[in-house]
């Protein structure tokens, strides 16, 4: 058995080096016909370079370890159903292709709860999830997860059926039909609501629903209902009732009142995911930018992906793309924006973003 592996490894060798010498004999063949322009010849030591290049090693019992080959690290992410994922399709896309420079094995949840189950056990690496979200799991985890990323700005929209509404203060005295009790929709209402000189539950009355499709179906039944979505749940529903009309860009409005951007979604990591390999984090952000950019920059394209993926539709996507405000912001940019978000939160309601403003070691800057 050894004699018959020992002849089987000898073959491959020979078939490697055989090939090598074609390849240094064509490159020899470039350089004289380019050596009047400067071209350098060829000399041994690339010809034994070569060889050691396209030299497969072999350990005593028949396995074969290819020396050139660089091993892939695989990424486990969790992403939620929504624009936080959409400027992810890209990216997907070319790991399910084998063009990327990791294994990216994406996953697309409902709810953001699911996720914080996987950090918190180590079965997810990375995650996109909402700005607040990723404050409270620093608190929760004791420092265990970093922000490395923005992927999405403001996609709050506030829509009617009717014709009412032209300002925030058009809202007084009204009812809202809104999701994310206890998230991002209701903090971002209230501060906008706040800083307008209203006050939800005695200026204006909130009504939350568990669903994007419940909010949808109150707006359905009336004539002059309100309600607050994100995209790209509003495009779908706008699709379903042609009355429905965006009347408040809740994006325009916080910038009305603030100076900081408005923050829908991050990405973070787990700490000890990251320090294994840093420089191969830092590759899939540049993957990852690279995909958002491409999205924003071919909705057509990009809303086929994100059908596939069971997103929303494609004919959906191809509207709703311009309207999420994918971005992606890393480093000191990140960090800027993200600080300065919670800290709005913060002093709105300190139980949002997990009782307390994190610390620097929050950031991942890179």
């Amino acid at each position: 058995m050894p004699e018959q592996i020992a002849e089987r490894n000898s073959i491959k060798m020979k078939k490697l080096l055989g090939m090598a010498m074609v390849f240094v004999m064509s490159l020899t063949v470039f350089s004289a016909c380019g050596s009047s322009n400067g071209s350098e010849e060829i000399t041994t030591a690339d010809i034994n370079s070569i060889k050691a290049e396209t030299t497969t090693s072999y350990i005593a019992d028949g396995n074969e370890i290819e020396t050139d080959a660089v091993e892939k690290r695989v990424f486990t992410i969790a992403a939620l159903k929504g624009p936080t994922t959409m400027g992810m399709v890209k990216l997907m896309e070319d790991s399910n292709k084998d063009l990327t420079a990791n294994d990216y094995n994406v996953s697309i949840y409902g709810t953001a709860d699911e996720i914080v189950t996987g950090l918190v056990n180590g079965s997810i690496d990375a995650a996109a999830i909402p700005a607040n979200l990723s404050s409270v799991l620093y608190k929760k985890t004791e420092g265990q997860i970093s922000v490395a990323a923005v992927n999405t700005l403001g996609v709050l929209y506030m829509v009617e059926t009717g014709d009412a509404i032209k300002s925030v203060a058009d809202l007084k005295g009204k009812t809202i039909y809104s999701t994310g009790k206890g998230t991002t929709p209701e903090y971002v209402l209230n501060y906008i609501l706040a800083k307008n000189g209203l006050k939800a539950g005695t200026d204006v009355t909130v009504e939350y629903k568990s669903e994007a499709t419940e909010v949808a179906a109150m707006l359905a039944g009336s004539d002059n209902a309100i309600a607050l979505l994100p995209q790209p749940y509003v495009t779908v529903a706008q699709t379903k009732n042609p009355k429905i009309r965006v009347c408040l860009d809740l994006t325009a409005e916080w910038n009305n009142i603030s100076d900081n951007q408005l923050i829908t979604g991050v990405l973070v990591v787990r700490n000890d995911f990251l320090n294994e390999d840093m420089e191969a984090f830092d590759t899939f952000l540049d993957e990852y930018a690279a995909s958002t950019e491409y999205v924003n920059a071919h909705p057509d394209e990009a809303a086929v992906w994100i059908d596939n993926y069971d997103i929303v539709p494609e004919a959906v996507a191809v509207k709703a793309i311009p309207q999420c405000n994918i971005t992606f912001l890393r480093g000191a940019d990140m960090k800027a924006a993200v600080e300065s978000y919670l800290k709005v939160l913060y002093e709105q309601e300190p139980s949002s973003v997990g009782g307390a403003l994190p610390d620097e070691n929050f950031y991942y800057v890179g």
